[in-house]
């Protein structure tokens, strides 16, 4: 093969056929002494022979060896004698063969959108492609010097194209040259000042040369970065997050919930399956559970994910409450988010008994007792059980306050319904309904057995006796008594008719 020699670049020529009569411009890249690539705005019309004439008015004859829709490779010196061809004739035209093919080689290179250079056993390059070039700014009299790897190293550190400090570039550039002496094949990112990211990898040849590939990464790894950086949030935030893949095997669990079910990072790392970690001695279940529903419930759990969407309150074994919310991601997946609301459960709790019991006796308020009234009415309609009501006043009120003061008063009303409390039946209950008011619901009970709850709560009021300076005394307490009827027209109806009964009490003594 003809010995390799600097190549050329031309920027203009002149392509000659038809007697002269026909001419295409065009652009000599990479001459050689036995060939040229030639770029034009189409190869269509060029013929397979022509002259061509370079811009110092040099002819050359041209033979066609392959072409692209914009580049012809051409092998210079063709001649038109169609004489038999010598044995000579014919290893040089195994010659040209391999000639063309690697002028194709090269020219296809030119093409790639990433970067490709070609060193030799001595690190020097022997191909430099154009996206290599317009990637790093290297001007084409550069490229084509066979520059070695280290003059293109000092051409990105001059160009200030590394992302490096200053003080570390020479040490940067050293061990890039290193990595390359010794066919280090790990790929590795390359951080331009652009904002650019390149991805390079080094591939040792046969011959002790080195490819060197330069793809942009910059996208992939500003993606890379930014799901690091979301994976580093998710990692330190307070609630428990869970990624699932579409066969509900852990793809990502952020510390807390490591922590929770008390897996190791390798086990997370082993993907385990949510089947697996809902069954760990360490789990959520459903609040107030009984024993032999607990058993079942991490198959119930998994069917629950597979299902999709959903909310779901737990408790964990120590008495915490944790909500979770299942979403069902775009790929398939499941995302579960775990936020522990113990103290909004208790504070709900305390709103909720705030919002329904008299704070000085700990009964239910008028609101909460008439709320309950109005739910065993709708079954009292619906089934016709029956339900009657309780009303109690304390006799004499208004003396105990003149004459003990309303301290006293107020033991007075909450040992009324202590008395309430220690009468009533277990299904039954006690609201305060004014000052010194009280009712009693009895659910399911009759108007006969309403009076035996009645006077068992008379007898406990009876017996209590209070003390102030000095003085015992008692209070008692009259009560009405009525039983829903299907004449009545609701509660209202029935409320007044036991405070009727108990004004018919009062009157009677």
């Amino acid at each position: 093969m003809p010995r390799l020699v600097s190549e050329r670049t031309f920027l203009a020529g002149k392509i000659i056929f038809n007697f002269g009569q026909s001419t295409i411009d065009c652009v000599v890249r990479r001459m050689s002494e036995d060939g040229a690539t030639l770029e034009m705005q189409s190869s269509l019309g060029v013929p397979e022979r022509f002259q061509l004439r370079l811009a110092s008015q040099e002819m050359l004859s041209c033979r066609v060896l392959w072409r692209s829709d914009q580049q012809v490779g051409v092998a210079l010196g063709a001649d038109d004698r169609a004489a038999a061809p010598t044995e000579n004739e014919q290893e040089r035209s195994a010659d040209s063969l391999v000639r063309s093919q690697m002028l194709a080689l090269r020219a296809a290179l030119d093409l790639v959108p990433l970067g490709v250079v070609l060193l030799d056993a001595s690190l020097r390059a022997q191909l430099i492609n154009r996206a290599f070039r317009r990637m790093w700014l290297l001007p084409d009299d550069v490229a084509n010097s066979n520059p070695s790897f280290a003059t293109l190293m000092h051409h990105g550190r001059d160009t200030q194209a590394y992302e490096i400090e200053p003080a570390e570039l020479d040490v940067y550039v050293e061990e890039r040259v290193r990595q390359i002496q010794a066919g280090d094949t790990s790929p590795r990112d390359l951080r331009r000042t652009s904002g650019e990211v390149v991805r390079m990898q080094c591939t040792p040849l046969p011959d002790g040369g080195r490819m060197l590939t330069y793809t942009p990464v910059t996208d992939i790894v500003r993606y890379s970065d930014e799901l690091k950086l979301l994976r580093d949030a998710l990692e330190n935030v307070e609630d428990g997050i869970l990624l699932l893949d579409r066969d509900l095997n852990a793809s990502f669990m952020n510390r807390r919930m490591r922590r929770f079910w008390d897996v190791s990072d390798e086990e997370a790392d082993g993907r385990p399956s949510y089947a697996s970690l809902v069954r760990r001695p360490h789990r959520a279940i459903a609040p107030d559970l009984a024993a032999n529903e607990a058993a079942q419930f991490a198959a119930k759990r998994v069917d629950e994910v597979e299902a999709g969407d959903h909310v779901r309150d737990l408790q964990t074994p120590d008495g915490r409450r944790i909500r979770a919310h299942c979403t069902t991601m775009a790929n398939g997946g499941r995302m579960l988010t775990y936020v522990d609301i113990t103290d909004l459960t208790k504070k709900a709790a305390l709103l909720e008994t705030l919002a329904t019991t008299d704070s000085l006796t700990g009964l239910s308020n008028r609101r909460h007792f008439l709320e309950s009234l109005d739910a065993e009415w709708s079954r009292f309609q619906r089934y016709y059980r029956s339900v009657s009501v309780l009303m109690l006043d304390i006799d004499h009120f208004k003396s105990v306050n003149d004459r003990y003061g309303h301290a006293v008063g107020d033991e007075a009303i909450k040992a009324v319904a202590e008395a309430c409390l220690a009468g009533k039946r277990k299904s039954d209950l006690v609201g305060r309904i004014g000052g010194e008011e009280f009712a009693v619901l009895l659910p399911e009970t009759s108007l006969s057995r309403a009076k035996i709850v009645a006077e068992r709560i008379r007898k406990h009021v009876m017996a209590a006796r209070l003390n102030t300076h000095q003085v015992q005394f008692g209070v008692t307490v009259s009560i009405g008594i009525a039983e829903a009827t299907v004449s009545m027209s609701g509660i209202d109806a029935l409320m007044r008719a036991a405070d009727d009964a108990l004004y018919r009490a009062k009157a009677e003594g």
